[in-house]
């Protein structure tokens, strides 16, 4: 099978209610460190939350008294985002081709999808839309490869797609997303990208855990069949380890901010 960046962005369209469903969220700790970065709290600041999805990183600062608005590409997310944030304004578009005034936004904020964008043309919008002193905060949300069960997951995960080749690549599913190459901070903003690394976990039952994996864009490209077949597998591999049926999900966000 034959697939593209905007291929496998677009693969979330169909599974919107299932991704707002089980992907986890973000620690507070997170927000925490942007505003320390960024030199500023979202209380009172323009933000524009680019490739928002269903809103998992959008609400949270909009909690925290920021005027948000949502930028999201497809169809099936911004309706799912909608239903979910019915008082956060959402503008169809992508981190290529903003669709925003120049030079009214404190923070641009890219959560799990500035990997998604062609930096070429994503980082002159995000000056262009910035005021001065301004700042772009980027973030990738991974579960922790420290883990055994989850290196040892990850590798299966990577050896299923090279092994059969549907889907166009495992991507970040599983651990050790920030060494699938694809992550590259972008240069030229002003200054240099500062960054932190937040550790964080969350419970959840097994069949919630494997539904997270199959809102992953690898397996959602695949197919039901498929991924249904590795799940199947993958859920007899970890009962052992979570005999009571819930796993705990080491995560590391790593969040880089760069001022204008």
């Amino acid at each position: 099978m034959t697939t593209t960046p905007r291929s496998r962005a677009r693969s979330f369209d169909t599974a919107a209610a299932l991704y707002a469903a089980h992907r986890p969220g973000y620690p507070e700790a997170l927000y925490d460190a942007v505003e320390e970065l960024a030199g500023r709290r979202f209380a009172g600041a323009r933000v524009a939350d680019v490739g928002a999805g269903t809103g998992i990183g959008t609400a949270p600062m909009r909690a925290r008294g920021a005027e948000v608005v949502a930028v999201e590409p497809g169809d099936g997310m911004a309706a799912e985002f909608r239903v979910r944030n019915p008082g956060i304004p959402i503008v169809r578009g992508d981190g290529n081709r903003l669709p925003l005034a120049g030079a009214r936004f404190d923070l641009l904020t890219f959560a799990q999808s500035w990997h998604w964008t062609d930096p070429e043309r994503a980082l002159p919008e995000a000056r262009r839309v910035l005021r001065p002193g301004g700042a772009l905060a980027i973030w990738w949300n991974d579960l922790d490869g420290s883990a055994a069960w989850v290196a040892e997951q990850s590798a299966r995960i990577h050896a299923f797609f090279e092994a059969g080749g549907p889907g166009g690549g495992a991507g970040a599913v599983g651990g050790g997303g920030a060494d699938s190459g694809f992550r590259t901070l972008p240069r030229g903003l002003g200054s240099a990208f500062a960054t932190r690394s937040v550790a964080w976990s969350r419970r959840i039952p097994l069949e919630a855990h494997l539904a997270n994996l199959s809102s992953h864009s690898a397996f959602l490209m695949l197919g039901g069949a498929g991924t249904q077949a590795f799940l199947d597998a993958e859920r007899e591999r970890l009962r052992p380890l979570f005999p009571d049926g819930v796993v705990e999900e080491p995560y590391v966000v790593s969040v880089s901010v760069a001022v204008v």
